[in-house]
């Protein structure tokens, strides 16, 4: 496995592939959430890059960027032991400048639930990844349904870019209690992993009045609140995969988004339908 570090190094990996590149992008701290992305990528194509960079310009003021967990090892380790071909693993110095070129995410998706939240959040992930797409230029790139708003705007970059990438959108990987995998969980104590359950059950909630034949939003958002209740809850929406407010859950359009703060930490979770 190849480990880069700088732009002409990968400039010059990439001159060097002819076949299928799959690539995952990763903020590091690597746990089976990210592997299934990797594995994926493995059975889909015939090289892997996966890079490693925290990115500054998606944490506002008072986030946790200088806290973000830190396991290069582990995190190399990981990656040879899922096969990947290469790691890209940039320092700050070498994907920003002073003079940088700005990018804006579209006004209807990024506004609303995460963007109205954290402003400007999503304009800092769509800077990154642009620019890892221009170095990498990969056939595949592997995103995780977890964080679905951030999903659909890559995908909306994507082609009013005219970027020739195909975006793969992999499934939620949760751990034995329902608890969805995230980096941001190694904060948790033991009474807040247990708190954060809720978020899956108060899904499971919502699952079970669409299977009683329950479509109406407010109804089910009712029953996700119930299962949350004495949390800090952000916000419970029901949104199509444009992003737009439902008022009736639409079968194979629907997203229910659900964020929370437990302690210090912001989690998120949702249900496609």
């Amino acid at each position: 496995m190849k480990i880069i570090k700088t732009i002409q190094a990968l400039k010059d990996y990439r001159k060097s592939i002819n076949n299928t590149l799959g690539f995952v992008p990763t903020m590091g701290a690597l746990h089976e959430g990210h592997t299934s992305l990797i594995n994926q990528a493995r059975k889909e194509n015939e090289i892997i890059i996966v890079s490693i960079f925290v990115n500054p310009t998606q944490f506002l003021e008072n986030e946790d960027f200088t806290k973000y967990p830190n396991k290069y090892d582990a995190d190399i380790k990981i990656c040879e032991l899922c096969k990947v071909d290469a790691v890209f693993i940039p320092d700050v110095s070498t994907m920003y400048s002073e003079n940088e070129v700005q990018i804006i995410a579209p006004i209807l998706q990024s506004y609303i639930l995460e963007g109205f939240n954290r402003p400007g959040h999503f304009d800092g992930v769509l800077q990154i990844v642009l620019k890892l797409f221009n170095l990498i230029s990969p056939n595949n790139a592997y995103f995780g349904k977890k964080d679905a708003q951030q999903l659909k705007l890559i995908e909306i970059m994507c082609e009013k870019l005219f970027l020739n990438i195909n975006i793969v959108a992999c499934e939620i990987i949760r751990d034995e209690n329902g608890l969805a995998l995230s980096s941001r969980n190694i904060y948790l104590n033991k009474e807040e992993k247990v708190q954060a359950l809720k978020l899956s059950q108060s899904l499971r909630a919502a699952s079970n009045a669409l299977l009683d034949g329950q479509y109406d939003a407010n109804i089910i958002k009712t029953e996700i609140q119930k299962v949350l209740d004495g949390m800090e809850v952000e916000y419970v929406e029901i949104v199509s995969q444009d992003f737009q407010v439902l008022h009736k859950c639409d079968i194979k359009n629907t997203i229910i988004v659900v964020a929370v703060k437990i302690g210090k930490t912001r989690l998120l979770d949702n249900l496609w339908i």
